[in-house]
């Protein structure tokens, strides 16, 4: 985040500090501002741009079109974008490659990470993680679930404390197999 956009967001939070009856010089919340930009900036870090660190790889086992590579419970944070509160749980996915192409692992966890670095709402975080899989290795088929609490939902509203909400998106062979997805839902 450039300095000018820092600056933005310290002012807001100021703003928003004064008006909830805050004394933005009081000691505990003189660097808060400051705080709150960096932390912007790193929990809004994929705004505008795009994933590239993903790595294909070509398996060299015959029969890896026909199996179902299953990746679970990776952590994840979001930020709700109706209220800037976070939202937070597991994300589970689950493709069949094809033509050999497989992903590097550990680069799962990074697509979902940077999927969620942005304001978002659950269903739109579910799906994009699927697409942006399927544009990279173009897999038979992809299944995912994410399950996750809301602190919209918790700390204000209803404040329904410790549910948990399930989002599932399926693309090619999962969609519209009621035993894959089953199969799926659970393993994962």
């Amino acid at each position: 985040m450039d300095s000018k956009n820092q600056k933005i967001i310290e002012d807001a939070v100021r703003a928003i500090l004064t008006a909830v009856g805050e004394d933005v010089n009081r000691e505990g919340l003189l660097e808060t501002p400051e705080r709150v930009a960096k932390m912007y900036a790193e929990v809004f870090g994929a705004v505008n741009t795009d994933f590239t660190n993903f790595t294909v790889f070509d398996s060299t086992e015959d029969d890896v079109d026909q199996e179902v590579i299953t990746v679970k419970k990776i952590p994840f944070y979001s930020m709700c974008e109706h209220h800037l509160l976070p939202f937070f749980g597991e994300v589970s996915l689950a493709y069949i490659p094809n033509d050999g192409k497989i992903v590097g692992l550990s680069k799962v966890p990074r697509l979902i990470g940077h999927v969620a670095k942005k304001p978002n709402v659950q269903e739109r975080l579910t799906s994009e993680v699927a697409q942006k899989l399927d544009e990279l290795i173009h897999p038979k088929g992809i299944a995912i679930v994410v399950r996750a609490r809301h602190m919209c939902m918790e700390m204000r509203g209803v404040r329904s404390v410790g549910n948990i909400t399930e989002t599932t998106y399926y693309m090619g062979e999962f969609k519209g197999d009621l035993a894959k997805q089953s199969l799926f839902l659970q393993q994962a």
